[in-house]
């Protein structure tokens, strides 16, 4: 078929190459200038399986009532903006039910295990170099931090995640680099997950779509959309037919589908990073961590990536596109700090917010739309990086009338209606 991607994140980028793999003619269009710009440019990183989870979940509610109050709230409400997402946040309480919650986590579990797997076989056989690093580890800074993570404790183990919990002295072994000084009661090692470059996986991964025949257009944002057989995209240059039409378009992708009648309850939810050079100390080398942590308490995640350091999180609803929000970043800069001080070029630092696509459930949407020509592969939220590779081959199998590799149930459009 000749199909049509649009978007050049790490989902679209995955989509192509998939598609491209299986003998269709690809071409992507993209409104930026380069692949991976938008919520795949600074992102964590983290690939960790048991930890793919969905915003909504019980206690979130009152945990973002009570962000209202609080200086380093991982979630916050962006004042008067934040009321137009009413509609969404009614969707995302009803979500937060412990049933529906467990049941959107094991399809996200299940996604991203098979996403690994996937990443995994692309960089063997391919012989991709990125920025990689080994082991994940979850640091409970207190009594209180390890009771509510008993739950996702139990949670772990009845997924099948190998884990073990470490108590302080044990965590320090793994990473070296902790500040002793920080009150640390224990924390989760993961050892098989781990911390990889989005953005450098997704350039390497353009040119290999590339060499199989997909072929990219930058500066080209799609202005409309029309299902059919064939199906036409609206260009500035003039419309274009196409056997099928890929959506992945991140949060662009709402704005797409609405007049064709698909009105996805699809939201930003802004987050920040920050990406700092590491310091280099005669003796001690070079600092910081070995591989990627989460502050539990902060649900700040800190990423090893070659010489560098890269802190992120936080979650800002009704946010909009443009400077760093102060108090999000002096968040992130107070973890760095409370774990690694004195480990990084801080003049150095390059902050980055990026919208992330997020559905008020958690999981994203895979396979046909609907309408005829029409699929979908969005609403990742701020799981792309650890699910992009899973969600393209699944679509690239629905498009081509297989069956998956893994049960997909739940992870389609008729869940929403």
């Amino acid at each position: 078929m000749r199909v049509a991607v649009i978007g050049a994140g790490i989902v679209g980028v995955t989509s192509a190459y998939e598609l491209a793999s299986d003998g269709h003619e690809v071409e992507v269009f993209e409104a930026g200038s380069a692949v991976a710009g938008g919520a795949s440019f600074a992102n964590a990183g983290v690939l960790a399986p048991g930890y793919v989870a969905p915003w909504a979940a019980p206690g979130l509610p009152g945990k973002l009532l009570r962000s209202l109050l609080s200086r380093h709230a991982p979630m916050r409400l962006r004042g008067l903006a934040a009321l137009g997402m009413m509609p969404w946040l009614w969707r995302w309480w009803r979500a937060c039910h412990a049933d529906a919650h467990r049941g959107n986590r094991e399809r996200m579990f299940r996604l991203a295990c098979y996403s690994r797997e996937r990443l995994e076989g692309l960089t063997q056989g391919l012989r991709l170099e990125y920025e990689r690093g080994h082991g994940f580890l979850v640091l409970l800074r207190s009594d209180g931090d390890l009771r509510q993570a008993r739950a996702g404790i139990k949670l772990l183990s009845e997924l099948g995640v190998a884990f073990e919990l470490l108590d302080a002295t044990r965590s320090h072994a793994v990473e070296p680099g902790l500040n002793t000084d920080m009150p640390l009661r224990a924390a989760i090692h993961l050892p098989r997950d781990g911390v990889g470059n989005c953005r450098q996986f997704a350039h390497l991964l353009k040119a290999e779509a590339q060499q199989r025949g997909a072929r990219f257009h930058f500066g080209r944002p799609v202005t409309g959309l029309r299902p059919g057989a064939p199906a036409t995209l609206r260009l500035p240059a003039g419309d274009q037919a196409f056997d099928a039409v890929v959506v992945c378009a991140g949060v662009a992708s709402a704005g797409l589908l609405a007049p064709l009648g698909l009105k996805l309850p699809l939201a930003p939810v802004w987050g920040h990073s920050l990406t700092v050079p590491l310091r280099h100390v005669d003796g001690l080398g070079q600092l910081g961590p070995r591989g990627a942590l989460m502050d539990e308490r902060y649900k700040v995640a800190l990423s090893r990536l070659g010489r560098r350091v890269r802190v992120s999180g936080g979650g800002e609803l009704g946010g909009r596109a443009g400077t760093p929000a102060p108090a999000a970043l002096a968040t992130l800069y107070k973890v760095l700090h409370d774990w690694f001080p004195g480990s990084t070029h801080l003049a150095q630092a390059q902050p980055w917010k990026g919208a992330r696509p997020m559905l008020p459930d958690g999981p994203p949407l895979l396979g046909a739309s609907g309408m005829e020509g029409v699929w979908l592969n969005l609403g990742h939220g701020a799981s792309g990086w650890a699910l992009a590779a899973g969600s393209a081959r699944v679509l690239a199998d629905q498009m081509a009338g297989r069956s998956p590799a893994i049960d997909v149930t739940g992870l389609g459009i008729e869940r929403l209606t």
